[in-house]
């Protein structure tokens, strides 16, 4: 059974897209099914925000589908902007912009610590689901590295590197990445979900 992506966001398609194949996975996007339904994202987690996002696109659709949820969360402005990354500063913002604005709030701050959250979901047609979340630690530069990524990645320097997640290949990313750590225990997890409910016809490749 094929599966579909419920985002639409195209740097997100992207990695999803890339780490879903290499596993075995089978997906088609909303553009590919006609589907350019607004899910409002009012839940107060990770979690909450990508199970709506799962169940609309499931129920618009007729098939399993998943959903991610993600964002920065720096330690020094109190979370922020975690739930809100994709807007913060303004939904007008560019990616660009939206890094320089982060950039402005931490200019006189020392601790720079941060983490960047993925909660995958897939939530089938029968109601049921499965969820998967990964961490990415790292720190806030002081300026924007890299033309790779999207989102806040030309910022982030992960624990261990020396690059930012803008400058790293999008194979190397995706070995540490908050989304890759995430998918790869989502992976484990839908294999053993389709071993006893094998009518979903789908095993992730080893």
């Amino acid at each position: 059974m094929k599966y579909v992506l419920a985002t639409a966001n195209p740097g997100k398609i992207k990695e999803l897209g890339k780490i879903l194949s290499e596993m075995g996975v089978e997906f088609l996007t909303r553009r590919d099914l006609g589907i350019n339904i607004e899910i409002e994202e009012t839940g107060s987690t990770f979690l909450e925000n990508a199970t709506l996002k799962a169940d609309a696109i499931a129920a618009a659709s007729g098939m399993p589908a998943i959903a991610d949820d993600s964002g920065l969360i720096v330690d020094s402005l109190g979370g922020e902007p975690g739930l809100f990354s994709s807007s913060y500063g303004g939904e007008e913002l560019t990616d660009n912009q939206r890094c320089f604005y982060l950039l402005g709030k931490m200019s006189n701050m020392e601790h720079r610590c941060a983490k960047f959250v993925c909660t995958i979901v897939c939530s089938f047609p029968d109601g049921k689901h499965i969820t998967a979340t990964g961490e990415c630690h790292g720190e806030i530069m002081t300026e924007p590295n890299g033309s790779d990524g999207f989102g806040f990645d030309p910022v982030f320097l992960p624990d261990g590197k020396d690059r930012t997640m803008a400058e790293l290949t999008i194979d190397d990313k995706n070995k540490i990445s908050h989304r890759g750590i995430a998918l790869r225990e989502f992976s484990a997890l839908l294999k053993a979900h389709n071993e006893t409910s094998p009518s979903h016809g789908f095993s992730p490749s080893r």
